[in-house]
This record gives structure tokens, C-alpha cells and sequence, in this order.
């Protein structure tokens, strides 16, 4: 497993994503998709849209706006309760996530010697022992030190608050007790800036499919259980974005609502979804030995969720949710339903009944699965170079379905006419079905490292001997492997790995 610096790296080296306003000392929480990003990034678009709504009979899309009527918000519990607990240090100025600090009562032969405190990741109870460790040989304390035991910020009790340390000085004191900080951007619509145009930028994308509800049952031709899918922006000011864009302030979501009869079982149908995106992943280049399920327990539920699976990854940061899939019941609906006063209700034809129909969510980040693909892509390895000499190269191992580039065009040598119109009008005819890339600079090896790090699966070479019988080389990224195919079996080839 790489680490993030090495990803985050990589990612601007090769045009994938810059931070944003970088030239001003970036803003952090924000980034920009450089070249090769968006295309890796509308590739998993793509690919989610082609296999959850186009690929079924029981789905449809929207494309809700971004900023809603205010008592949309206040009817689905954002304005009073879309909120993260935060502290505060006094001392740095820092700001942080309560429930990302985690402390520790450090003891020693059975006495309280102090607290330590670390950020959650991956290595906090190494570093939290480490931590303890030098407080007790900065005291000169003797004794058999006890087993340092974290607990998160939220569990700490009142009297606490003074003894543990920030995680951003060390010093004791200087956090502020936990208190709610509202996630949603505030903006205003209008020519007045008082609170009658106040509105906000939308934190999720779900809450327009359920203001739209109505809407699409009397307009389109859906019948429970049926779904509608949505891609778009959402926007949340969190108040510690951190481990690159697992977590911003500006992100993108594809999320889908699939309404149910009270009647159906919904233990069933949550499971084909938990194992339909579970298969999905896999179909993008995610190992599934690499999926993991975490099965929320019933008192972490919100009060109105039936379950809650999230389907995990271990990202460089650490084992965390890719997505989540949650059983919401009829909340939603309903909330909005009292709010507008506007029924919601769904005439069951075969059952003769009207109803407010329950949800399942399956919820996906777009920058998310982005860095999942980076993250179970990104390898190191050896290969041969011109001189049959062991050589490491960098190599993303992108599936051809999510892959920026599919294939790339070289002709051998660019002085030779011939070979580059050949080459030219094989490009030309590529790049018609798929986003392929030209390339005669160099020599032949060091053009295939360049494609091997941006991740193209194929790379297609026009020598002497296309000239007399039309065939081309065709080399494979991960293998490395070359074969010879005409033109036609080129096409075939190419098609069959990436049309999927």
C-alpha cells in the first residue's frame, strides 16, 4: 500500500489534480482536475450512469439544481441539526473535528502521570504510545507503564477537558470543549442580504430527488420499486478537509433513492445492492478481495434508519467507507410531506393503497472512488527496457472501462513520412470510438513509461514491417506483452476490452 504523499503526488506530476488556486497558496478543502483527472473522473461517471440507469428497466435520472428553496433544508433537519462537533485551540488557532481527536490517561505503576492526544489515522495508537513514552521519561517517572487506551474527544468527561493536550501543541487547556458547527454554505438569492434570502448551497444531492418525487411518478412511467439516479455537486464546510480529496469541502456525488412498497422485503433488496455496487467496483479496477462491508449497529443508526452498510477500502490513510447504502424508511417523504403540505403519497395499482413509499440509498462520491481507483491502481514494478535491463517503472493499473487514455498511437521514427501518415490515419480512425493518444517523441521505451504511468492499458506501435503487411504491434500494460494483429483485429481487440 502507497501513501498518500506518493498518490497526491503522482496525481499533479501527471495532471490528474491540482489544488485549487494553487498560484494564490491554494484553498484548502478545494481541487481542480487537470487533464487526465476529468477524463478518469467522467469515465466513473460514465461507467456508474451506463450501469445503474441506462442498464436497467427501473431507474431514472435527474438533475436537481444545486441551490433549493430554504424549507427544503429545514424540512429534512439540515438547518437544526447538519452539523459536525468542533473544537477549538486557543493557543494554535486551530480548528478540529472533536470526534478526529482521540486521547489517552497515561499511567504509570498505577498512577495518572498525564493525558496525551493524537488525530485519528492509521498510526494513532503507535503514535499515542510513543507520545506516552516520552511523557514519562520527560517526568523521570519509574514503574511499568499501563497499556495506553484511546478514547475518542466525545467520550471525554467535563473535567477532562483542562488535562488533555492538543494535538496541535501539545499543551493542556487550550481545547475548547466540543460544540456544533453547521456544515452548510449560507449564501443569498436576491438583491437583499438579510434573512429572507438567505439560502445555501446544497450539502447533498438526495433531498432534490425527494422534492422532485412527485413529480417524476406523475411524468414518467415508473412503478414501485423503482429508483431515480442523480450526479451532481454538493458542497459542505467541513472543518478539517484532510487526506487529499477523501474529504473536501466542494465534491461530487452519484447517489440513487429507490423506492419501495412498505410491503417489500427490504433486508433483500439491500443486500442486491450492497452486491450489485460490489460487483460495480470491481468492473472499474478494484480488486474484490480489496471490498470489505462494516454493518452499522442499531444504536449508531440515525433514528429513522432501518440499516446501514458502508462497503470499505483500504485507502492510503487507512481502512474507511467508499460508499454507503443505507434502508432511510419512509422519513424523507415524510418530513417533506408535513413541511409542504403537498401530498406524496403513491397509488399502488396492484394493491389498490396509497402509501408513502420507503427509501434504500446507495450513496457514492464521485472524488471518492476517484481516489479508490488511484489507490488499488498505483503500482511499482520492474520491466526490461531497450537494452533488456531491469528497469522500475510507475504504473497505474486502470481498468480500459475508467482508463483517461485507452490506447496510444506510436510510430517507430518521425523522420520517415510513411510510417508517421501511417500511424496518423490509424489514430485518426481510434480516436472516432475512443479517446486515444498520439505520440512520435522519444525513444520507443521511454514513451511506453510515460503511457504506463498515466495508466493507458494499450500501446499501438507503427514500424517497417506495418508498411508491407498492415499489421501493428499491440503492447499491454501490465503484462507488457506484444502481438501482432492487423487493423481489423486491432479494432476487435481494443473492443472487446474496453467496450464493457
Amino acid at each position: 500500500m502507497t501513501d498518500m504523499a506518493t498518490i497526491e503526488g503522482l496525481c499533479k506530476r501527471r495532471g490528474f489534480i491540482y489544488r485549487s488556486s494553487e498560484i494564490y497558496g491554494g484553498f484548502n478543502g478545494f481541487f481542480d482536475y487537470g487533464p487526465l483527472g476529468v477524463e478518469l473522473k467522467n469515465n466513473i461517471k460514465q461507467a456508474w450512469w451506463k450501469d445503474f440507469v441506462h442498464g436497467r428497466d427501473d431507474m431514472v435520472g435527474l438533475d436537481a439544481s444545486i441551490i433549493m428553496h430554504p424549507d427544503v433544508w429545514r424540512a429534512s433537519g439540515h438547518v437544526e441539526g447538519f452539523s459536525d462537533p468542533m473544537v477549538d485551540c486557543k493557543e494554535s488557532k486551530l480548528r478540529f473535528r472533536a470526534d478526529q481527536i482521540f486521547f489517552a490517561e497515561v499511567k504509570v505503576s498505577g498512577e495518572t502521570i498525564g493525558y496525551v492526544s493524537v488525530l485519528e489515522d492509521e498510526q494513532m495508537q503507535a503514535e499515542a504510545e510513543k507520545k506516552a513514552g516520552e511523557l514519562k521519561r520527560k517526568l523521570s517517572k519509574q514503574g511499568e507503564m499501563e497499556p495506553v487506551v484511546l478514547k475518542n474527544y466525545m467520550d471525554a468527561k467535563p473535567e477532562e477537558y483542562a488535562l488533555i493536550p492538543s494535538p496541535a501543541t501539545g499543551n493542556a487547556g487550550t481545547l475548547t470543549p466540543p460544540r456544533d458547527f453547521n456544515l452548510m454554505f449560507q449564501t443569498y438569492v436576491g438583491a437583499l442580504r438579510d434573512e429572507t434570502a438567505i439560502a445555501y448551497l446544497r450539502p447533498e444531492t438526495a433531498q432534490g430527488i425527494f422534492a422532485d418525487f412527485k413529480n417524476i411518478v406523475d411524468t414518467s412511467r415508473v412503478k414501485i420499486p423503482f429508483g431515480i439516479a442523480q450526479i451532481g455537486k454538493a458542497f459542505r464546510n467541513e472543518i478539517t478537509p484532510r487526506n487529499f480529496i477523501f474529504r473536501s469541502r466542494e465534491f461530487e456525488q452519484m447517489e440513487i433513492e429507490y423506492f419501495i412498497s412498505p410491503h417489500d422485503d427490504w433486508r433483500k433488496l439491500h443486500r442486491e445492492w450492497i452486491d450489485a455496487f460490489k460487483k460495480w467496483f470491481v468492473s472499474i479496477g478494484i480488486p474484490a478481495e480489496r471490498l470489505g462491508e462494516d454493518v452499522h449497529p442499531q444504536e449508531k443508526l440515525a433514528h429513522y434508519a432501518k440499516a446501514c452498510t458502508d462497503i470499505t477500502l483500504h485507502f492510503p490513510h487507512g481502512l474507511q467507507e467508499l460508499q454507503g447504502i443505507a434502508v432511510r424508511g419512509d422519513f424523507d417523504l415524510t418530513q417533506h410531506q408535513n413541511a409542504s403540505g403537498k401530498t406524496l403519497e403513491y397509488f399502488d395499482e396492484a394493491r389498490k393503497e396509497k402509501y408513502l413509499p420507503h427509501v434504500i440509498e446507495p450513496s457514492l462520491g464521485v472524488d471518492r472512488t476517484f481516489l479508490a481507483i488511484m489507490t488499488a491502481a498505483y503500482c511499482e514494478d520492474e520491466v526490461p527496457n531497450d537494452k533488456g535491463q531491469a528497469e522500475k517503472r510507475v504504473v497505474l493499473k486502470f481498468s480500459p472501462r475508467v482508463a483517461p487514455y485507452k490506447a496510444a498511437v506510436f510510430p517507430l521514427v518521425k523522420n520517415k513520412p510513411e510510417l508517421m501518415e501511417r500511424a496518423a490515419a490509424i489514430f485518426a480512425k481510434l480516436r472516432r470510438r475512443w479517446n486515444v493518444f498520439f505520440d512520435a517523441s522519444g525513444a520507443i521505451g521511454r514513451r511506453y513509461r510515460r503511457q504506463d504511468e498515466i495508466g493507458t492499458p494499450f500501446a499501438i506501435t507503427v514500424d517497417f514491417q506495418t508498411i508491407e503487411d498492415g499489421t501493428v504491434t499491440l503492447r499491454d500494460r501490465d503484462t507488457t506483452n506484444q502481438v501482432r494483429l492487423s487493423e481489423s483485429e486491432l479494432i476487435a481487440r481494443l473492443s472487446e476490452a474496453i467496450d464493457v
